[in-house]
């Protein structure tokens, strides 16, 4: 009797030994070292990839924005603010119906096929929206010359970035908005284009909120 007892409380002294110890390391030791590294080598990304305009966080340079107009009475959708470059419709995203003291949206893909009824028709919509959008006097946009990326989201629907394409169709509706001449801001998005990662990985983009914040400055100076 005496024997098991001691066997079982020797054993049970290992297991919370083996407990503390185990908790240190990968609870307390692990996170602070991989958070010391983080914070030494990549601070930038290791905070979440803020971006600052005025000297102020206005986003990351990881998460899309939406660039609208206030609602107006009755409206339920509201209208973009066609002065910004807009970034890749965010169909899959949800209301936050959780919790309604905040406004927030749930990122999501609309998981629909590329042949079902609604996302052909949202397809089109938003196609002959951005054809009618960036339409301007002496420039008009043919519904060949939309990328796809302008008429359907991501799979998280929070993809920040758009292709130069895209970028590139809208410049003459945001240079006549915010009274720029056509060649600055194409400049303007040249110079925010980013190539592929690596030389190989992915697409060349542009990313949204910083071409804005860069087109909030150059239309400052004017």
């Amino acid at each position: 009797m005496n024997n098991s007892f001691l066997n079982t409380a020797r054993l049970l002294g290992a297991g919370l030994r083996a407990l503390l110890v185990l908790t240190l390391v990968t609870g307390v030791v692990y996170p602070l070292v991989v958070t010391g590294v983080a914070q030494g080598l990549f601070p930038g990304r290791a905070n979440g990839s803020q971006i600052e305009a005025d000297g102020k966080v206005v986003g990351s340079s990881l998460i899309g924005q939406q660039y609208n107009l206030p609602l107006k009475k009755g409206q339920k959708t509201p209208d973009p603010d066609l002065k910004w470059f807009q970034g890749r419709p965010a169909n899959g995203l949800g209301a936050n119906s959780v919790n309604t003291r905040y406004k927030l949206l749930l990122s999501g893909a609309t998981n629909l096929s590329a042949d079902n009824k609604d996302l052909v028709k949202q397809v089109e919509d938003a196609k002959a929206a951005v054809v009618k959008d960036n339409s301007v006097p002496g420039y008009t946009v043919e519904r060949s010359d939309v990328p796809a990326d302008a008429v359907t989201s991501s799979g998280s629907g929070l993809d920040p970035d758009i292709s130069p394409a895209y970028a590139e169709l809208q410049t003459h509706r945001v240079a006549e908005r915010n009274g720029l001449p056509v060649a600055q801001v194409e400049k303007l998005v040249k110079d925010h284009t980013e190539g592929r990662t690596l030389g190989f990985m992915g697409e060349p983009r542009v990313n949204v909120l910083e071409l804005n914040i860069a087109l909030k400055a150059l239309a400052a100076e004017q």
